[in-house]
């Protein structure tokens, strides 16, 4: 599959969350667009009630794999970058965090996802947060002007990670950081998998291996580039509904081999630094 296949795929899923308002792409009973399910999955990545609750609703879809807020340090006045925005999620929290002398950027390349942004920070008439239309690899932010970027799942949907660190290392001040949640691989997986479109868009097949995920942030010249946190991440939480059916059915894995694969699936939180000058 072709990278403009999988970009075109992963922006047309998204699209179909949006404009649902749930994380699934189609009509099965246990969908995660339901509040219980979505507020089940956000509590199992680290989110705190208070979180969901002071946040507009509407901007909690549960498509995230960690809480990189929850280690941000983030503080007043600071300027962040959220890529892959969604909803929102994120930025309403990091906005409450930095205060009105602060401010937030979201970017994301899904104009449904952006109009349900902005929808969300009117309903709380927020004056120091902003939804800009773009792709992370390629940001529509000026060098040098930011101090931390967050990102939550997103960057492992994208077919070109050295570009997005490159991308996030340019737009950051000296002495900026990041803390980014994601998935990543322990093994590679089995090639059906791998180049499948709905598997990929689910966040499972571009996911790449640990070792290899680290060495692309230090590549784009951050420093310090620690895992603060690591966990088995259950496919179920992650995957749309198209991935889990052709998980679990059209690939025919047995209990074992599912096992296997779920257990080479790690939620991480990654944070570093670009050096002052």
């Amino acid at each position: 599959m072709s990278d403009n296949n999988i970009k075109k795929a992963v922006r047309d899923n998204y699209a179909k969350v949006a404009t649902s308002g749930s994380c699934c792409s189609g009509p099965i009973t246990n969908c995660c667009g339901q509040e219980n399910l979505v507020n089940e999955i956000s509590s199992s990545i680290g989110y705190s009630q208070e979180d969901m609750d002071k946040v507009p609703e509407g901007s909690n879809l549960g498509l995230g794999c960690g809480n990189p807020i929850a280690l941000a340090s983030l503080k007043k006045g600071e300027i962040v970058l959220d890529l892959g925005s969604g909803a929102g999620f994120d930025c309403f929290l990091a906005a409450d965090r930095v205060g009105p002398e602060g401010r937030v950027i979201g970017v994301d390349m899904t104009p449904e996802m952006l109009e349900k942004a902005r929808e969300n920070a009117e309903k709380d008439n927020l004056s120091n947060i902003e939804f800009r239309l773009g792709e992370i690899e390629n940001l529509p932010v000026a060098d040098s002007t930011v101090d931390i970027v967050i990102s939550n799942c997103v960057i492992n949907l994208s077919t070109d990670k050295d570009r997005v660190f490159s991308e996030a290392f340019r737009v950051l001040k000296p002495g900026g950081r990041i803390m980014v949640s994601d998935i990543v691989l322990t093994r590679e997986l089995p090639d059906i998998i791998r180049k499948n479109v709905s598997a990929y868009v689910g966040c499972i097949s571009g996911a790449i291996i640990k070792e290899d995920y680290l060495n692309a942030v230090s590549k784009a010249g951050f420093t310090d580039v620690k895992i603060l946190d690591e966990t088995n991440f259950p496919i179920n939480y992650i995957v749309s509904d198209n991935s889990a059916v052709i998980i679990k059915n059209d690939l025919d894995l047995d209990k074992d081999e599912i096992k296997d694969l779920e257990e080479s699936v790690l939620s991480i939180k990654v944070s570093a630094f670009k050096k002052d000058k």
